[in-house]
């Protein structure tokens, strides 16, 4: 659903930007590092518009990458404290076991003392 809102969010602003652009059609100098051009004012506009949902697309792009990146390095990470718990488990298991055992031999012992 928010993938939606921001796809018609998206589209409502291409519309505007393209009716600025239609009721914007003169002509207008443009100044270059190199020289300077006349071009027209909707060529201006939808270009710079275009230069930024390229510069918003990369950015998008680039932190996906690396929030991609970030989340397989915590996977790998948290599969390796599984393990390890897992294993601190079974040792812990295995010494309330003995525990278990020895309580279990000593009531028998004194079972017996107090028979006798």
């Amino acid at each position: 659903m928010k993938f939606q809102w921001t796809l018609l969010l998206g589209l409502i602003f291409a519309v505007i930007i393209a009716l600025f652009a239609v009721n914007n059609v003169g002509a207008v100098p443009v100044n270059y590092v190199f020289g300077e051009a006349d071009w027209p004012l909707i060529l201006v506009i939808l270009g710079s518009a275009l230069l930024g949902a390229m510069l918003s697309g990369t950015v998008a792009i680039y932190r996906s990458f690396v929030l991609s990146r970030k989340v397989k390095q915590l996977s790998k990470e948290l599969e390796k404290k599984e393990v390890s718990l897992a294993a601190l488990q079974n040792e812990l298991l295995g010494q309330h076991t003995k525990q278990s055992e020895v309580v279990e031999k000593s009531v028998s012992l004194h079972d017996e003392k107090t028979t006798k």
